[in-house]
């Protein structure tokens, strides 16, 4: 049987991330996307799958493909749930990134990163949840795809 995961991961080619840290945090979660993963959409033969993830008016759009790139579904999910911890962690990451280049406190430090792991973990619920009966995902891979989101919502 094949894997219920996803094999390719395509975001939008357009320009860069503000700054260095948040391409690294996008790039570090496509690698351990794909390193790892449980993709499993709902009615569509065995995969693995590419997903094609984009934010386009305002929705998110997961447009799901077999292994060979033939289309199989697009699902778009309004953000409006996502916004208040979308920009929550944009300013925890922000925080995260002044302390590390101010040379703040290895405490601070700590604080500041225990915040954007519970934001993490509040995103990757969320999106499981509005998932619900179309794609099951381990938590892990929520959390992924949430700093993606978070990424491509960045670039708008």
């Amino acid at each position: 049987m094949a894997e219920q995961r996803l094999e390719r991961i395509l975001l939008p080619d357009e320009a860069p991330l503000p700054n260095p840290y948040a391409e690294a945090d996008r790039a570090q979660a496509v690698a351990d996307l794909l390193a790892d993963n449980t993709f499993d959409p709902a009615g569509l033969p065995h995969g693995p799958y590419a997903l094609h993830l984009e934010v386009r008016d305002g929705r998110l759009v997961l447009d799901i493909r077999d292994a060979a790139e033939a289309p199989l579904r697009i699902i778009a999910l309004a953000l409006g749930p996502f916004r208040r911890l979308i920009k929550d962690y944009h300013m925890v990451v922000a925080s995260h990134e002044q302390a590390v280049t101010e040379g703040g406190s290895e405490a601070r430090i700590q604080a500041i990163d225990m915040g954007r792991r519970g934001l993490h973990n509040e995103g990757a619920e969320l999106l499981v949840e509005r998932l619900s009966g179309r794609i099951s995902v381990d938590f892990e891979t929520a959390r992924r795809l949430f700093t993606l989101v978070c990424a491509l919502h960045q670039r708008i």
